[in-house]
């Protein structure tokens, strides 16, 4: 009987990651976001690990959506993870990869189909001349919480109930993933984030918390924030474009701004980290769903 000849191995080679700063001009600055523009073939675990060997907050995965879900080549399906599991939607990584995809392929309208809906992103060229994205939410929402609720998160935090500001009270947003929205009293009490890391991640895996909004308001449309991210791995995200889509619906919901026709909101985010960036929020009368822009530069590497 003739042997058969072995079998001849697959030449099978790794993605490609690109790598792309979120919400800023600066590559040291804002939130960083692995990229893979074609994930054809790529199962869970490969994703995960491409995630975690990138060692961002989060990174996109890419592969072509059904024409009926938008314009055949400019519509995209798209999975997000972290070094530590997949996230339903992320922010900076939709704003990252449609820069980058505008990069190659020119300015518009780009669509990703995502786990929580369809997300559209405007790219045009700003006044620098640098690609500026803008992404439309989901339909948002927003809930209130119990004492029982807050008084665990403020535990994990090591936070007290004084510290908060009273007229910005806890709830719950989601424009895409659900966010727990603490507002600070004052800009010093932001700046020392120093909290209990299993115990949070714990808190928010049982409420299926993507992220801690925590914010302070400087003036009537410009806030400082910060987003704790242990349940994806790490202490904090740089800088959260889905969190300021939720914000931006809490904001609206509480009343705290004035929306008609139109409010735009500036957040500063990942100051404390020695990463800026800068996210810009709208919110239209006509349109309850939510609108965050920003900038996205590649890292090089």
């Amino acid at each position: 009987m003739m042997t058969p000849p072995p079998a001849m191995a697959r030449d099978v080679s790794p993605p490609t990651v690109l790598r792309y700063a979120a919400f800023t001009t600066d590559p040291c600055g804002g939130n960083p976001a692995g990229i893979v523009l074609d994930a054809t073939g790529l199962d869970d675990s490969a994703m995960l690990a491409i995630a975690a060997e990138v060692g961002y907050s989060e990174s996109a995965f890419l592969t072509r959506a059904p024409d009926h879900l938008g314009e055949p080549g400019r519509t995209w399906a798209v999975r997000y993870f972290s070094p530590r599991d997949e996230v339903s939607f992320c922010g900076h990584a939709t704003i990252a990869t449609a820069v980058a995809l505008a990069e190659r392929s020119g300015p518009g309208t780009i669509s990703f189909a995502t786990q929580v809906g369809l997300v559209p992103v405007e790219v045009e060229a700003g006044p620098d001349g640098l690609p500026r994205a803008t992404l439309t939410s989901v339909e948002p929402y927003v809930q209130e919480i119990s004492p029982s609720y807050l008084a665990e998160a403020l535990a994990a935090l090591r936070w007290d109930e004084a510290d908060l500001d009273p007229a910005l009270p806890p709830r719950v947003a989601y424009a895409g993933a659900r966010h727990l929205v603490l507002a600070a009293g004052t800009r010093r009490r932001l700046a020392d984030l120093d909290y209990d890391f299993d115990r949070l991640a714990a808190y928010m895996t049982a409420r299926d918390l993507t992220t801690v909004q925590l914010a302070w308001r400087e003036t009537p449309d410009t806030f400082h924030v910060r987003d704790p991210f242990p349940v994806g791995g790490v202490v904090e995200d740089p800088a959260t474009g889905a969190a300021a889509a939720a914000f931006g619906a809490y904001l609206r919901r509480l009343g705290a701004v004035e929306v008609a026709p139109a409010a735009r909101l500036t957040l500063h985010q990942g100051e404390d980290m020695r990463r800026p960036g800068v996210l810009h929020v709208e919110l239209r009368e006509d349109d309850t769903r939510v609108r965050v822009s920003g900038t996205a530069v590649p890292i090089p590497h």
